[in-house]
This record gives structure tokens, sequence and C-alpha cells, in this order.
């Protein structure tokens, strides 16, 4: 006899279901808004942050009160130091991070092309406002004893491409980052997960070229393949609805066709 249980006996998983709390960065738009918006349909209450805080009420007003909406700029350090205190009493247990906020502005040139601030402003964004919001949160999950935390990286953190150097530079450390989280916490009850998308089609693209969409829709149709935010959300999904003693350490999720990462 064993102690095991299994295969039909429920598996408790704390911070997956209706009450969980989750916050999602960069929500108002694109991979962000489709993983608010799966989680809220699960019953889940999601603090969406963003810079738009038009946009961000403008999703509040679609999805409904389970959804907080909460203007955040990852690269402003002090506001990201107090976001826990800043959240109402009944929001501060957060149960799942999203780290999703990230931009490309300037990228897909050569290096000597851009220019240093937007360089900077990538990294500032994608590397350390990733690793701001992350600090700011897991003390709490490690005080409760559980949590899952989620970072989309993209493929563009496994193998580079001509004209994506600060791009690239910045899914390489939230590649690493990732790993070296899930090996600080491996002893705490604290999930770790990486998504890894290839091309999605988003404002993403729009966003770097500065707001030229009639070039971002010329760049995606380029590409025989696409995902779009939902599959990423539903990805994000999974990792989440999985029993608490499985962790998704990684998840590189490609369209079927062959395409250049975003």
């Amino acid at each position: 006899m064993t102690d095991e249980p299994s295969l039909s006996d429920p598996v408790e998983n704390p911070v997956f279901g209706s009450g969980t709390i989750a916050l999602v960065t960069g929500a108002s738009s694109g991979i962000g808004y489709a993983i608010a918006t799966a989680l809220v349909g699960r019953g889940m209450h999601v603090i969406a942050t963003g810079r738009d805080q038009a946009r961000l009420l403008a999703v509040h007003d679609e999805l409904g009160d389970l959804l907080f909406p909460f203007v955040l700029d990852v690269s402003d350090g002090n506001a990201v130091a107090t976001l826990p205190e800043c959240l109402p009493d009944e929001l501060r247990q957060i149960d799942v991070l999203i780290n999703n906020a990230g931009h490309d502005v300037g990228g897909r040139r050569a290096f000597q092309d851009g220019e240093a601030e937007e360089w900077e402003a990538i990294i500032e964004t994608n590397v350390n406002g990733l690793m701001r919001v992350t600090r700011a949160v897991a003390p709490g999950m490690l005080t409760r004893g559980y949590g899952h935390i989620i970072n989309l990286g993209s493929v563009s953190g496994l193998f580079t491409y001509a004209g994506g150097a600060a791009y690239n530079a910045s899914k390489f450390a939230v590649h690493g980052f990732t790993e070296a989280l899930r090996k600080d916490f491996a002893a705490a009850d604290i999930r770790v997960t990486e998504i890894l998308p290839g091309l999605v089609r988003t404002n993403f693209a729009t966003n770097r070229l500065k707001g030229d969409k009639d070039a971002a829709g010329e760049f995606y149709d380029r590409f025989a393949g696409c995902l779009y935010p939902e599959d990423i959300a539903a990805t994000v999904v999974f990792a989440l609805e999985q029993p608490s003693h499985v962790n998704i350490t990684q998840l590189v999720v490609e369209p079927t066709l062959t395409a250049h990462p975003r």
C-alpha cells in the first residue's frame, strides 16, 4: 500500500480558479488583454496594469468588475516598488503574476542604424521592468507558501536574427532570469513558467514602427503564418490549470507555418 494519490483523485491548485487574484502587466491590448480576458472568464480577479488609463478603463467596461484597472509603468521603479501597498486590501494577496509588458520600439533594423535611447528603453521595460514587478510581488507569495509566476519571453530569446540586437538581448535575459528564478524558488511552492511565442499578430509591430499601421500590416503579411493573442492566452491557462505538483517550465509556441520571431 502507498499513500500516492490515484489519477482520479483531485489535486488542489490554490492558484487557479474562481477567486484567484492575478496581476497581468501590459494588459490594455494584445496578448495581455487576451490573457486578462481568459482569466476573468474563469472567475479570477485580474489586476490589469498598463500605461494607458483610457484603454484600461475601456477594458474594465468590457470585462466587468472582476477586472481592476491599475495604471503602472514598469520602467518607473518607485511606482513598481509601492505597487502592493497601493492596491485595495482585498487584492493585495496576488496568487498569479503574468509578466507580459514589453516592446521593441525602433527594432527590426541594424544596431548601428538605431538610437541608443531606444535600445535602452527596450531593456528597461522588457528586462528591468519584469524584474522589478517580480521583486514587488514575489515576497507575498513566499510568505504564503504558494504562487505562480509566468514570464512572457519569446523565441527571440532562443535564437537571434538580423535587426534584433536589443530585442534579442532582452528576451535572452528574460529566458536566463526565468531559469534562475525557478532555481531560487525550488524549495518554495511557487511555480515559474516561461511562455516563448513565435510570431503573434498584435499591435506589437505597430508600436515598433511608431504607429505606422500600414507598415505593420505589411510586416505580418510577409509571413506564411501567425499566431494570435488568444493562442498565447490559452497556453497561459494551460500552465495555470495544472495540478499543484506540476510545473510547466517552458512552452514554445510557434505558428503551424514557419515564421520568423516577433
